[in-house]
């Protein structure tokens, strides 16, 4: 075969070209065929766009309407608590503007404490009995106790009445004893929680002594 190839060398060239040629033709349509292929990246279209776009324009809105609602609820809680304050204090300031009788006795309260401390500050216990009377049943801690607990509307004011009397008993018990320390501690813990009770109040500024 090689011999027959040799023998006719036009042949054999006329061959070579036509394979030649056929390769070039195939690569050619190749080369169209890729060409013509999509692009491989997924394309996004207008409507799916749109779409997403509204959704979160929709969520967007929702949240800040769910806000908006939250705040609302919180701002009508403030203006009502405020509005309950408001009331509490008118109510509070009417009865302390009509209670002359209970400042009275309050201001008697002031006085002799006031008595009592200098006694116990000179270490003179029985002096400070004197101002105090024999027991708690004396006559101007019950008529002080009643303005208190009429006076009284916050649990905190009850607890510091309460502190007042509870102190108050150990000073009496204190003073009977001569036991001028226990007497001292016993004394401040009475006055302050009377001070105390003035603030919460609002008595501090209309009694004098304080």
């Amino acid at each position: 075969m090689a011999t027959s190839f040799l023998s006719n060398p036009t042949t054999f060239l006329q061959s070579s070209s036509s394979l030649t040629s056929q390769k070039q033709v195939k690569g050619t349509s190749v080369c169209k065929v890729v060409c013509k292929l999509p692009n491989s990246q997924p394309l996004i279209s207008k409507r799916s766009l749109s779409i997403s776009l509204t959704s979160l324009f929709l969520v967007s809105l929702t949240g800040n309407a769910n806000a908006a609602i939250l705040e609302a609820d919180d701002d009508l809680e403030l203006m009502e608590k405020v509005k309950q304050d408001r009331k509490k204090r008118i109510e509070k300031q009417t009865v302390l503007n009509s209670s002359n009788k209970d400042k009275e006795y309050l201001q008697d309260v002031i006085y002799k404490l006031s008595k009592v401390g200098q006694a116990i500050e000179n270490n003179d216990l029985p002096s400070a009995g004197s101002v105090l009377g024999k027991t708690t049943d004396a006559d101007w801690l019950k008529k002080a106790n009643a303005a208190l607990s009429q006076l009284s509307s916050s649990p905190e004011e009850v607890s510091q009445v309460e502190t007042f009397n509870s102190s108050l008993t150990s000073l009496y018990s204190s003073v009977t004893k001569n036991d001028i320390e226990a007497s001292k501690l016993a004394f401040v813990d009475s006055a302050t929680a009377f001070e105390k009770w003035t603030i919460l109040t609002g008595l501090v500024g209309q009694l004098k002594g304080l």
